[in-house]
């Protein structure tokens, strides 16, 4: 396996836990940037990093740095991307991996223009169950797919100075939370929606707290999501079709789907998949990365964020909801 060094933009928690992943899976790593010296030497410390940089621009013009990885705050992903591609190097940037459609469709463009990969840090997709679920579908034993149903609701400390509430920041549910349900939705539609029916209730920093949305596509599919960052949920997704349904917890790190086929109103079927380990989500997603750029395309990953990203826009632009920056 070709070796690729990696390095590090930021030392929150995720940071953490790829650093972790990373090391399990390449044995090591390059280098790590944060303008906070104290945070960035005991995080290099720690996760056993090579080389620490306080200027981020320093690491990402490094010769010897393939991939970028950044974990700071939504609102500054879209500069750091641009700069890292414009530098040559590969980007996995956390979601959300911009805060605009606009911002992403640029970022692709030049990704695409210098024949690098750039690829968004969702978990699920990534995790091994998906591809046995998508197999199911496939098979056509689910029947026509009709109805997508999916929840996310985090309890989030009352805080407005948290990030996660603060508009500047382009905090609140959608982007935090709601990227993973309409990633979700979006995998098992058949095609783009271009319904987009939601209302929101806003959090008093002017972000939104908690949401309904209905998608539509010209087949006539739904998706219906809840979010929240002020009341628990179960992470939870359903697929339905005319011939049964496939329930999945804890959907962003998924090892199990549950099937139910419905061949008649009064007669039910069971059975449950299961694959991959939920420990290992960041480990699937650092080998994914490799393999995108050993081959040299991504299996279709960024286009699929690219529709979640038009989709959370119009959501957005259907609220009149707009961030600060």
């Amino acid at each position: 396996m070709h070796k690729y060094n990696w390095g590090i933009i930021g030392t929150g928690w995720i940071a953490h836990e790829m650093a972790d992943a990373l090391n399990e899976v390449n044995g090591e790593i390059y280098a790590v940037s944060n303008p906070n010296e104290e945070s960035l030497y005991k995080f290099a410390k720690e996760k056993n990093v090579k080389h620490t940089f306080i200027n981020p621009d320093e690491m990402i013009t490094d010769p010897d740095v393939d991939i970028i990885y950044i974990a700071t705050p939504h609102i500054s992903h879209y500069d750091y991307i641009k700069k890292a591609l414009n530098a040559g190097k590969h980007v996995f940037a956390e979601k959300a991996i911009t805060t605009s459609a606009k911002q992403l469709d640029e970022v692709v463009a030049l990704a695409k223009s210098k024949n690098l990969i750039l690829t968004e840090g969702f978990t699920l997709y990534h995790m091994p169950i998906y591809e046995k679920v998508r197999d199911l579908i496939s098979s056509g034993k689910l029947g026509d797919i009709k109805l997508v149903q999916v929840n996310f609701g985090s309890l989030k400390d009352y805080d407005p100075n948290n990030r996660f509430f603060a508009k500047e920041l382009a905090g609140g549910a959608l982007l935090d939370i709601g990227g993973y349900a309409t990633a979700f939705a979006r995998m098992f539609l058949n095609e783009q929606p271009e319904v987009t029916l939601t209302t929101v209730k806003f959090f008093e920093t002017g972000v939104d707290e908690q949401s309904g949305i209905i998608l539509k596509n010209s087949q006539e599919q739904l998706a219906v999501m809840a979010l929240s960052m002020r009341a628990k949920q179960p992470k939870r997704g359903v697929i339905s079709g005319t011939k049964g349904y496939v329930e999945i917890n804890n959907y962003p790190r998924a090892t199990e789907a549950k099937v139910t086929y419905t061949l008649d109103a009064h007669t039910e079927s069971h059975e449950t998949i299961t694959a991959g380990d939920s420990a290992k989500a960041l480990n699937y997603e650092v080998m994914d990365m490799q393999r995108y750029i050993s081959q040299g395309h991504d299996d279709g990953q960024l286009s699929l964020s690219q529709d979640v990203a038009h989709i959370l826009n119009r959501v957005r632009d259907n609220w009149g909801m707009n961030y600060t920056k």
